[in-house]
């Protein structure tokens, strides 16, 4: 779990990193800097990179302490060693 801590936490850091230089390279980019537009966009999809991994850190922490998982038992009475208890004949188109 303390992996996922820290990796949580560097994709964080890494992500107001990136937002930040993205911003900066916006700013450079509309006085003129052409090469600015390329330090934008790769710095844009760097930021959206380490949010996505953040929330799947995120998602597999909270999986790891059991905050999620498997919500409740079927609602219905068979149990799953049971067989379901279907009619046989096949319904009806196989009484065509």
């Amino acid at each position: 779990m303390l992996a996922y801590a820290g990796g949580i936490t560097l994709c964080v850091i890494a992500w107001g990193y990136l937002v930040y230089m993205a911003i900066d390279f916006g700013g450079s980019a509309r006085t003129g800097n052409a090469a600015a537009w390329l330090l934008l966009v790769l710095a844009a999809l760097g930021a959206a990179a380490c949010l996505f991994i953040g929330l799947m850190l995120i998602a597999r922490l909270g999986n790891a302490m059991g905050l999620s998982g498997p919500s409740s038992p079927p609602q219905d009475d068979s149990s799953p060693d049971q067989p379901s208890t279907r009619p046989a004949g096949g319904g009806r188109r196989a009484a065509r």
